[in-house]
Parts: structure tokens; sequence; C-alpha cells
């Protein structure tokens, strides 16, 4: 967490007090939250009663997917059909997966090219064929794995009046996002990807949408959401959030030469190493890379090593064994996929950091590509 965010956070709980009570202590909380939302409302462009919070990046996924099938189902029976694209994150997928392993939904995925960005013409037909089966649009704003940003207003374009969700979690304070000019049905936000908080996030819901509640109970959060709101950890992530936006151009130049310093680093150490997604439009943190001949799992732990931290996909994956889908969207092979390491970048990383990977990771994959090579024979 930034500094700012634990000083907001540790003032706000040592205030104690439930924001949907009545009494002065009730009210002044309420006062804080409410200031907030609007805060978190003005970083990404939309109105302070469309921010509606929630515990996790997860749940605002699971509100959207599941409260918008449950409404489109139970107003037309056969607008069961989810769009959603094929390198999600596990957040958006497994929500649906259950809708079609449970509730008879019907899944269609918008393939995505080798570059990493959504194939517009596949939706285009999709939309043309299944226009009055459609419940929802999914489309994340930039991918987690790979750091291509999508054309999103475009999916809304071709969605007209069909609802369209978008995961901004790895997008919101790292580039711009305006949800009313985006226009998109619903977007999820996330503090702890901004330096906030972990367990707070927020489900950005355009007015006069109307879901089916995944919770019910007190009716909090337009009755949307309801349960006892986390008034500490939401005022920290609207400081995180105004902070993130405040920097995010500065920050974004930064990082993005970070990241450009690192690729090069690494492909003149290891020259047959291959970015994956296009250079075009990206988040600046993310740079995912295949070393041909390699298993990620060894490269991981050898590089850890020597103080360098990676990971082989979506650290909400971690510990499961299995290629990421992600790349493997792209269409590139399973024995490619397993040879690919994610580095991620931030406002703390140094240069100092980024010499480091360059002076060891020849030495790394030449290693695990002897040990890879011996145990394939």
């Amino acid at each position: 967490m930034i500094p700012e965010a634990i000083a907001a956070l540790s003032e706000q709980i040592s205030q104690y007090g439930n924001a949907s009570s009545l009494h002065a202590t009730g009210r002044a909380v309420r006062k804080k939250v409410e200031e907030a939302r609007e805060s978190i409302a003005t970083c990404i462009g939309s109105d302070a009663s469309e921010v509606i919070f929630t515990g996790s990046g997860t749940e605002a996924n699971n509100l959207a997917i599941k409260g918008f099938y449950w409404k489109a189902v139970e107003e037309d029976l056969q607008r069961n059909v989810i769009v959603v694209a094929a390198f999600e994150h596990h957040a958006i997928l497994e929500p649906i997966e259950w809708l079609e392993e449970h509730e008879g939904a019907t899944v269609i995925y918008i393939p995505v090219a080798a570059h990493g960005i959504i194939e517009l013409d596949a939706l285009a037909e999709i939309i043309k064929t299944e226009r009055d089966y459609i419940a929802l649009i999914c489309v994340m704003h930039s991918n987690n794995e790979i750091g291509t940003v999508q054309p999103v207003a475009e999916v809304v374009k071709l969605a007209g009046d069909i609802p369209v969700h978008t995961d901004a979690v790895q997008s919101f304070g790292k580039v711009p996002i305006n949800f009313a000019a985006l226009g998109v049905t619903s977007a999820t936000i996330s503090a702890h990807k901004i330096g906030g908080p972990l367990g707070v996030a927020a489900l950005v819901l355009k007015r006069g949408v109307d879901i089916t509640p995944v919770l019910h109970g007190g009716g909090q959060e337009r009755d949307i959401r309801s349960g006892t709101i986390n008034a500490p950890s939401i005022v920290a992530f609207a400081v995180a959030a105004q902070r993130a936006v405040a920097n995010r151009e500065l920050n974004y130049s930064r990082i993005s030469g970070m990241r450009s310093l690192l690729a090069k680093k690494i492909i003149d150490a290891v020259p047959d190493a291959r970015i994956n997604g296009s250079n075009l439009e990206m988040l600046p943190g993310i740079l995912n890379m295949t070393f041909p001949g390699t298993e990620s799992d060894s490269l991981l732990l050898m590089l850890d090593n020597a103080g360098i931290s990676t990971s082989t996909g979506s650290a909400c994956s971690a510990g499961v064994q299995r290629p990421s889908h992600v790349l493997l969207a792209l269409g590139m092979s399973e024995k490619d996929v397993r040879g690919s390491l994610r580095f991620s970048l931030g406002i703390t990383t140094s240069e100092e950091e980024i010499n480091s990977v360059g002076e060891v990771i020849a030495d790394v994959v030449a290693k695990v590509r002897s040990a890879y090579l011996g145990a394939t024979k």
C-alpha cells in the first residue's frame, strides 16, 4: 500500500462505526464513504451513484455477470447467451462457466489474434447471428498477463443495446479510462492494483440499469450489493485512486521506459526470447516473454533465488499447474506457453533491478535449457 492510503486507512479505523447506522458516529462514517464514492467516480469519469462498493474484483465481476444474466433470462428465457473474450481473467471465465454448467447458459468465445487483441470481425459476426439471444458481452479493458489494451469502445458500438461489462482492474489508474465516454454498461475496478488496501473494489454500473442481486440483506449499495460496507478500506481506496490518477502520466512514462529497457536487456542476453502481445497499446508494467526450450517454473525458481520475482501467469492462479489459457488463446503451442514468464514493473521498480535481470538471465536460461533438454531425451 502507498503511505497515503495506509494513513487514511489507519485514521478511519480509529473512528470505527457502521455507515448504515443513524447515530452520529454512523453518520460521520457515512459522510466519509460518500466523499470517497464521489472521489472515485471523478477518477473514473462516472456519476457517484454508479459506484457500488464490493469486497473484491472477483465479487464485482460475479455480481455483474450473474446479475445481468439472471435479469435477462427472467425477462426472456431465450436470452441465455454470454459472449466473452477467450483470454479473460478467471474471475470472469469461472462465473460464466458456472452459469453454463448450472443454469444452462450458452457461452460463445471471441477469438484473440496472435498479437493479443480480440478479433472484432468475429465479434461482429457473433452479434449479427445471436443478437436476440445475447444476455451479456464481456471484454476486459486490458489483459492481466500480456498487458494488451482491448478496443472496448468498439465493442460497445457493435453491441448496441446489449449490455457490455469490462474488467478494468488492471487498467484503472494506469491508462486513461472514462466510464461515460467508454460507453460500457458496467466496469470492475479494485484498490489493491493502485496501492490501496486488499479486500475492497467497486462495480461501476450505469444509472438506470437493473440487475439481479447476488447477495440479499440490508439493501446497501443501491440494493444491489447488500452487506456492511468496509468504510476504512473504501476511504483508503479513494486516496489511492486520487494518487494514481494524478500521477498516471508520469508513472506511465517512467514505467513503460523501464519495460522497454528490461525487454532490451533480456533480448540482448537471450536473442531468441520473444515478447508476447502487441507493442501498440499496452499497460506499462507488464512484460510477458517466451524463452524457447525452457520450463517456466524452473526459470521462476532460479530467478527467485537471484532475488528476482516473476510469475507464470495470473497471481490469482498461483499454484495451479496448468498452462496459461491467455497464451494458448493467442495460438501459442503448449510447449512455448510452458516456457513463458511474466515480469511485472511498478512505481518502485529501479534501473538497478532491471540491470540485475540482464546480468543473470542468460545464465539462468542456459541452465534451465540444459536441464530441460536432458530431461526430454
